[in-house]
């Protein structure tokens, strides 16, 4: 179901008697009368309600005077442009549009393109290092920094592809807000929206540089050179996740505002053109909640599924490491290296010295083993992993049947031994 404006005018011309809500009324059945004199309160405000109802949500420089959730995310808007990525534009007062031929989109084949160059030379480098690796952690790892390639190549498809329909729902926004101003007389506002997209978006951009600097020096191969390709897709991907929370907190707010602006007004005077306005204030809401999923329906089904697969992947490289080396494996492989180095040695080659030195070495490597302890409380493994999950198993379990046993002790009697028969019969 489509709000258009006329059907929404009809709802307020319905609400104002079809006429000016200042000359004509019916006094004689009017709620604004008390004791034979007209409220002052209702008067104004039925005064103020046909001079709002003179606004028109198709207009767009009233839409960009009462578009507060736009000028509040403009800057999460403005770096995903950056990125590439949603190439959409305010190209008018209150409306945004999206147009294969505009320079958003020119700069957005320039950047792809660019970026693309880079992606598949890394990509070509990561994939040769990926076959010289041995270790199975590391190959993992190598792995999983394929896989964050991927994101780059969709972005035609889950951004480019879509950017007409998220254009759209942004301008729903303007005139959504100026039927809210019409038919409660206040502007929506979104407290601390403005200061959380700001802290949103520099966050997004910090987080995915200090993260790819922080591996480019904690593991060996992949260079800062190999960094270059990532930063625009981590980037991109904490910032998808910021928006849908951007997006769900402004749905929020424009909803409890509106349950609330609706109580208040019923309180005051309840009547069926006041409820008719907020019926099709409240449809014109959901319609813009069903425009949300629509225009991102691509965009977040496949960051779901890239960060399924993600995580699919890590946990089944963790628990492959705990079947191969069992639950007693520690922190061992530290001196793993040495020992192997000193067994190595061929002892028929050194004087007696150097085999005594040799082997007191290896003893004191059994001796003093690499195990981290919590100060005795627990050792820092992979079996310490795999207990903590069992044990977190266990407890849930215990909990569920503790809470099971409460509801059906308030379950009604009558509706056990319904169960109950139930379960004698089959």
């Amino acid at each position: 179901m489509v709000i258009r404006d006329s059907d929404f005018d009809d709802s307020l011309s319905y609400a104002l008697l079809r006429e000016d809500m200042g000359t004509v009324w019916d006094t004689s059945r009017d709620e604004r009368m008390i004791g034979g004199t007209m409220n002052p309160e209702l008067v104004h405000r039925a005064k103020e309600r046909a001079i709002r109802a003179q606004l028109n949500s198709a207009d767009g420089d009233t839409c960009e005077i009462h578009d507060q959730f736009y000028r509040d995310h403009k800057l999460l808007l403005v770096l995903f442009r950056a990125l590439a990525v949603m190439p959409i534009l305010r190209s008018s007062p209150g409306k945004i549009t999206f147009d294969w031929k505009s320079w958003a989109s020119i700069y957005a084949y320039c950047f792809y393109t660019f970026s693309t160059m880079i992606v598949l030379v890394i990509g070509y480098e990561r994939v040769q290092i990926l076959q010289q690796t041995k270790k199975f952690d590391e190959y993992i790892y190598g792995v999983l920094f394929l896989i964050f390639l991927v994101p780059h190549f969709w972005t035609p498809f889950v951004g480019w592809g879509v950017a007409k329909h998220v254009a759209v729902y942004k301008s729903m926004w303007g005139a959504f807000q100026v039927r809210y101003y019409r038919v409660t007389g206040t502007n929506l506002q979104f407290p601390h929206l403005k200061i959380l997209i700001v802290i949103f978006s520099v966050g997004c951009l910090v987080c995915a540089i200090v993260f790819l600097l922080s591996l480019s020096f904690l593991l060996e191969g992949f260079t800062l050179w190999h960094t270059t390709a990532y930063y625009h897709i981590i980037t991109t991907l904490n910032m998808n996740s910021a928006l849908w929370y951007i997006n769900s907190r402004g749905i929020r707010v424009a909803s409890s505002s509106l349950s609330e602006r609706f109580r208040r007004d019923v309180a005051i005077e309840c009547t069926a053109a006041m409820i008719s306005q907020y019926r099709f204030l409240w449809l014109n809401l959901s319609e813009l909640l069903q425009s949300l999923g629509n225009a991102y329906a691509r965009t977040y089904s496949s960051y779901c599924l890239f960060m399924f697969l993600n995580i699919t992947i890590a946990i089944y490289g963790a628990l492959s490491e705990v079947i191969d080396h069992g639950f007693g494996f520690s922190f061992k492989e530290v001196a793993q290296g040495v020992q192997d180095t000193l067994l190595g040695i061929n002892l028929l080659k050194v004087d007696q010295p150097t085999q005594k030195e040799i082997d007191i070495f290896i003893l004191a490597i059994k001796m003093n083993p690499a195990i981290v302890s919590l100060k005795g409380y627990a050792e820092v493994n992979r079996e310490l992993l795999t207990a903590s999950i069992a044990t977190i198993a266990i407890y849930l379990v215990v909990l569920l049947q503790f809470k099971l046993s409460l509801v059906s002790q308030q379950m009604p009697p009558e509706l056990l031994e319904n169960v109950k028969n139930m379960y004698q019969k089959n």
